[in-house]
């Protein structure tokens, strides 16, 4: 549960901590300000049962694929953004998922501090677990601005990440499928 009291304090200490007057014009509401984001980027607002509750019966199809789904999330170690895209492809048995709920779905799993390898893995886990598919296989491509902005300082480098389960995992044919879908390596 968010605290908005507490971000609040520490937002005071970390503004005092850097140097800076927390009675300063442009940084008086600024802790009511993070509280307010801190809430917009970590607090889920749908339930993941729900999400994948919305399903349609279907005749079949060999493969459904969404791409390019934009997300934002933070870096565990940093609490600094990485943001990039996330690819998603299942093989249904018998039902296929909303459309709009494949997005949802990417954006309830970023709403935490934590890596991209986890992040990747988590949503194929969910889809694998809920849906029940044939298979499925999740990729993600981000830039981290702990790698662009701090320490080694390479602006425009991304990371790619995939996770597969079921018949993406076993079947190398339909995983190159899968990547020549979404021109990534």
């Amino acid at each position: 549960m968010l605290d908005k009291n507490k971000i609040k304090k520490a937002v005071n200490l970390f503004i005092e901590a850097i140097g800076e007057d927390k009675n300063r014009e442009g940084l008086v509401e600024t802790p009511e300000r993070v509280a307010r984001m801190a809430d917009e980027l970590f607090c889920p607002k749908e339930n993941l049962t729900q999400l994948f509750s919305k399903t349609f019966t279907s005749a079949g199809s060999e493969m459904v694929l969404e791409k390019d789904i934009v997300f934002y999330s933070f870096c565990e170690h940093h609490l600094l953004p990485f943001f990039g895209v996330a690819h998603v492809a299942y093989i249904p048995v018998d039902k296929v998922l909303g459309l709009s709920k494949i997005a949802r779905i990417v954006d309830y799993f970023c709403k935490k501090p934590q890596i991209q390898e986890n992040l990747t893995a988590e949503i194929a886990d969910a889809f694998w677990q809920h849906l029940k598919p044939e298979g499925v296989i999740v990729a993600t491509q981000a830039e981290h601005l702990c790698l662009s902005m701090r320490g080694v300082k390479k602006p425009g480098a991304k990371t790619f990440t995939y996770a597969a389960r079921g018949c993406f995992a076993e079947n190398n044919t339909l995983k190159e499928r899968f990547f020549t879908a979404i021109k990534l390596p």
